[in-house]
């Protein structure tokens, strides 16, 4: 007897808790956001681009919840973060004169100039500020299949399954509160 053939299918999964602090500029949860967007999102974004640039015959897919999707989509949170990025690229050229005369850590310092100013260039002038939508370019030329999740996980165990027919085939889901 032969073997069936089986398959794995990876999925990237995107989610970050729902934070935003509207009145104040200086909450330490958004750098959360901040991070991910610089070294999740934009270099997702990037490779993509250089897989259909090279003609890669790829496919992705990748759940973005609601909550995460509701912060890339928040436009206080889009300008504080090229507000992050700017002030990020000033503190880079500060430390790349600072270390000039240590080419290891100078290098470094660099690479941080570099990285944040392109970081602001894919974000601000690439993305118009919104990675939702470079993200729908993959989807609609068919390489990225976005799918979602339940977005209040902490529910789950408060919902039961009513099953409606002796199969289980049809489930009905309510409240247990």
């Amino acid at each position: 007897m032969q073997n069936p053939k089986g398959y794995v299918s990876f999925v990237l999964h995107a989610h970050l808790p729902f934070i935003h602090h509207p009145e104040s500029e200086n909450y330490l949860e958004e750098q959360w956001l901040f991070e991910a967007i610089s070294e999740t999102y934009l270099p997702l974004l990037t490779n993509f681009q250089k897989l259909v640039e090279e003609n890669v015959d790829f496919r992705i897919t990748m759940s973005m919840t609601p909550p995460l999707l509701n912060m890339l989509d928040n436009k206080l949170l889009q300008q504080r973060y090229i507000k992050y990025l700017k002030k990020h690229i000033e503190l880079a050229k500060k430390e790349t004169k600072r270390t000039a005369n240590d080419k290891r850590i100078n290098e470094l310092s660099y690479y941080y100039l570099e990285k944040y100013s392109n970081d602001l260039h894919l974000f601000h002038e690439v993305y118009q500020d919104n990675i939702i939508q470079g993200f729908k370019h993959f989807q609609d030329i068919g390489v990225l299949e976005i799918i979602t999740c339940r977005s209040n996980s902490w529910l789950l165990p408060y919902f039961i399954c009513n099953r409606t027919n002796h199969k289980g085939t049809n489930c009905s889901w309510r409240a247990n509160l």
